[in-house]
């Protein structure tokens, strides 16, 4: 377990590495087009290699990063920026008509994939990476809501919580001061889960063309651009699959280090 925490540990911090490099300095400018140099191999002069317009694909990996990651990012903080009061506010309140009305709304977000509302936002006002976000961020919040409750629901049968009740805290309160920071470490492991799904529904979306716009990289788009040359140039679809590879299995391998290590019941294990 500690080699899987140490090795997603390490890929996550390369991808969060190119992600901070790339705001202040790339081996070349990724909006700049050389037609003579396109679909070159990997050289001493290009990393990676070159796209169909000449770009140099390291850079745009680089670039890449920086749009996957705070896609994701902001996406997964919108998630947890409603989802967790909801769960909270749920679980606060279950078998009443409040729970009742959460979870089936809940339910409802449910019924439509990211890529489902991602369509219908961009249907109304054009695809881009703030829409993707949106997107994104719809579809966690029923996670963290969901998680939340179910982690919130365990902690209200417990006798302190009980206590606290009986001398005279209210729910809400109940829920800010005892139950929210005893279910903290399992929202930070979650929420490593869903960033990871959310640079993999970033990706999807920017691959068919619902994520962030040319000339702004993504990975997702790379590949899309990529899949007509994938016989005559083989680097220019690999790279950008294995960034995407790479740093979802980094962050999966984290979340579950994290876990273990953060879950006292888990901590002592074999």
């Amino acid at each position: 377990m500690r080699l899987a925490f140490t090795l997603g540990l390490a890929l996550s911090l390369a991808a969060l590495s190119a992600t901070l490099v790339s705001l202040v300095w790339t081996p070349y400018d990724v909006t700049t087009l050389s037609i003579a140099n396109k679909l070159q191999p990997p050289s001493p002069d290009h990393w990676l290699g070159t796209d169909h317009f000449g770009r140099d694909i390291a850079s745009m990996l680089m670039a890449g990063a920086r749009t996957s990651i705070a896609v994701a990012l902001v996406a997964v903080g919108i998630g947890m920026g409603l989802g967790v009061p909801l769960g909270l506010l749920a679980a606060a309140n279950r078998g009443s008509m409040t729970d009742e009305v959460v979870m089936r709304s809940n339910d409802l977000i449910f019924a439509f994939p990211s890529l489902v509302i991602a369509i219908l936002i961009t249907a109304v006002f054009g695809p881009s990476a703030v829409n993707a976000i949106i997107a994104i961020g719809i579809f966690n919040i029923p996670v963290f809501a969901r998680f939340t409750r179910g982690g919130a629901l365990s902690l209200w049968t417990l006798d302190y919580i009980r206590a606290a009740e009986v001398a005279g805290k209210g729910r809400v309160r109940i829920s800010a001061e005892h139950i929210l920071p005893n279910i903290a470490n399992l929202l930070i492991v979650q929420g490593t889960i869903q960033f990871s799904l959310g640079i993999l529904a970033e990706a999807g979306l920017s691959y068919v063309g619902l994520g962030a716009q040319p000339p702004t990289p993504s990975w997702g788009r790379m590949l899309a651009e990529a899949q007509t040359m994938a016989t005559i140039a083989p680097h220019v679809a690999i790279f950008p699959g294995l960034a995407i590879v790479l740093t979802v299995l980094g962050l999966n391998l984290l979340g579950d280090g994290l876990r273990d290590r953060l879950d006292p019941r888990l901590r002592h294990a074999p």
